[in-house]
């Protein structure tokens, strides 16, 4: 089963600031709680120091180089391959941060990407090549009461290339 990603960025691609993300979003973290219940979380490091915990009802996997890294609760990965083997038969979401994009969003051929409409200044950011990808479906979202700003939310799916042999 490939891998899929889940991504919230601005337009610019930015992702993070100060190893959390510059805006509030709840009804987007409703969406990302449906969306991966149930399921298996790969992240980073980092992004796993930011959120601070286990998160309930999904299996969570770490991908780090510090081979002494350890939480209670946690799968501990230290190379891409490993993990991408590992979940060959699973219902796994790549959630973060950019080097863990940057590692296996080649391995996704599926996309969550919610963009955050706001101008914040960051200091993380993503590339997303989307012209890999074929958009399924976007849906406008307003800012609610309990978001910073307005967003969108799209599902992609990767493109299949056809290799074509000599005529």
């Amino acid at each position: 089963m490939p891998l899929t990603a889940i991504v919230a960025a601005t337009p610019s691609g930015m992702i993070g600031l100060d190893g959390d993300m510059p805006w509030q979003l709840s009804s987007d973290l409703r969406r990302f709680k449906r969306l991966s219940m149930g399921g298996v979380l790969i992240m980073g490091r980092k992004t796993f120091d930011s959120i601070g915990r286990v998160l309930p009802g999904r299996t969570i996997c770490v991908l780090t180089r510090d081979a002494t890294w350890f939480h209670e609760g946690v799968q501990v990965y230290h190379d891409t391959q490993s993990i991408v083997d590992d979940m060959s038969s699973k219902s796994a979401f790549v959630v973060g941060g950019a080097q863990i994009y940057q590692q296996l969003l080649p391995f996704c051929d599926r996309l969550y990407l919610t963009r955050v409409y706001s101008q914040v200044v960051g200091d993380t950011s993503v590339r997303i090549p989307l012209d890999e990808w074929r958009c399924l479906f976007v849906e406008r979202v307003a800012a609610g009461s309990r978001d910073s700003v307005p967003s969108e939310f799209s599902i992609w799916q990767r493109l299949a290339y056809t290799v074509r042999g000599p005529n």
